[in-house]
């Protein structure tokens, strides 16, 4: 049922199978054809949005809407409450997420209006976003860098968008910078040497690990349990439950060229540092517009293991806090670039590091790099 929020636009709360895949696809459509957006999976979306496939809804409420104008869809959003995340930072806000919409500020702020009267039926006095279930759902407004391609893991936006934000009164809670890395001809000598010397020091061991091998010895588990250590701190994030972790095995792990892929382990056999990389997707997503059928799997099978393009995305890096400074990323820079040149890549995307996050930065020291994409949350009190 349509809910009227005033004589232009109306409000619909997503219900049926067919009410979700036009809001999965809502964002493919405004954007088709453009050289910045890279599309969603409709497909992945679906699931994401599902509340018996998406572990997160073992803690997370959610409801989501499409806003209507003249009869036909003009934006849609996503009201999520993450009530670990919320018992974490001691916080009561409801999430904005999945938030895209037309150049008129009437459809904005009726989309917003109702995810705050979700937000406050759940006892909720803050709002925030775009943010999703938790850090592995696109996050972030992109407030600069309109005019270059997205990752496929986070989502391009119209400069409209964050005038809208601030028109309805909203402000910047935090931010995430990207960079883009040009790969060195050579390792440079120093980091080589500044490598082995840090495993030497720390007897420690680089190894890689093929799917066999992940499945056997549980890996998959042992690589997110690293990530929920070492991302803990960082704004926003609740602790993946096994749950989760398992979901995420299966997702990245199942088609992830595991040559791209490098883990640092102590004495002890525990693994204290993890990346995760992969060749971009992001122009093979743009050419099936996010569909993988009819054929849209050959672009995507082509793309990450027949003819990669020449860039690198980073996808997840990361070092438990005990082994924090002691310059154990220099390894992992070492090996990235190693693979860079056995598989022709130029360049690398960081996807979004904190503005605060001053180690992962220090981490692109070694190369040459271009800070060119800036994101924001906006939040306000309701």
């Amino acid at each position: 049922k349509l809910k009227p929020i005033n004589m232009a636009v109306q409000i619909k709360t997503v219900i049926t199978k067919s009410d979700f895949k036009t809001f999965a696809r809502f964002a493919n459509k405004l954007y088709k054809g453009s050289k910045y957006y890279v599309p969603s999976m409709p497909m992945d979306d679906l699931e994401t949005f599902d509340r018996n496939k998406n572990a997160a809804f073992e803690f997370s409420e959610a409801e989501f809407y499409l806003a209507y104008k003249d009869g036909k869809p003009v934006g849609r959003v996503a009201a999520i409450v993450n009530n670990k995340a919320n018992q974490t930072w001691n916080v009561k806000q409801v999430r904005f997420g999945w938030f895209d919409f037309i150049d008129d500020l009437e459809v904005s702020k009726a989309l917003l209006d109702a995810v705050i009267a979700f937000g406050k039926s759940k006892g909720m006095n803050q709002i925030a976003g775009p943010l999703g279930f938790t850090d592995f759902d696109p996050e972030g407004m992109l407030v600069d860098g309109f005019d270059r391609i997205c990752t496929m893991a986070l989502f391009h936006n119209h400069p409209y968008y964050p005038e809208h934000m601030k028109k309805h009164g909203y402000v910047k809670e935090t931010g995430w910078l990207e960079y883009r890395l040009t790969i060195p001809a050579e390792v440079p000598e120093r980091l080589k040497k500044l490598s082995q010397v840090v495993l030497e020091r720390y007897n420690l061991k680089l190894v890689k690990k093929t799917k066999a091998q992940v499945k056997r010895e549980n890996y998959g588990q042992k690589i997110f349990e690293l990530i929920n250590q070492t991302y803990s701190g960082l704004y926003g994030f609740s602790l993946l439950s096994p749950k989760q972790i398992d979901q995420f095995v299966d997702t990245y792990l199942s088609v992830i060229n595991m040559n791209l892929l490098a883990f640092i382990e102590n004495q002890e056999g525990e693994l204290i540092g993890a990346a995760i990389t992969m060749p971009s997707i992001a122009k093979a997503l743009q050419k099936c517009n996010g569909e993988i059928l009819p054929f849209g799997w050959w672009h995507l099978l082509k793309a990450m293991y027949w003819k990669p393009t020449d860039t690198l995305e980073l996808l997840l890096i990361g070092v438990r806090p005990d082994y924090q400074n002691k310059a154990i990323n220099s390894v992992l820079c070492v090996d990235i670039m190693e693979n860079c040149h056995k598989m022709g890549f130029k360049y690398a995307e960081t996807n979004a590091n904190l503005e605060d996050n001053t180690k992962i930065q220090a981490m692109w020291a070694s190369f040459e790099k271009e800070q060119h994409k800036k994101r924001w949350i906006f939040a306000k009190e309701i």
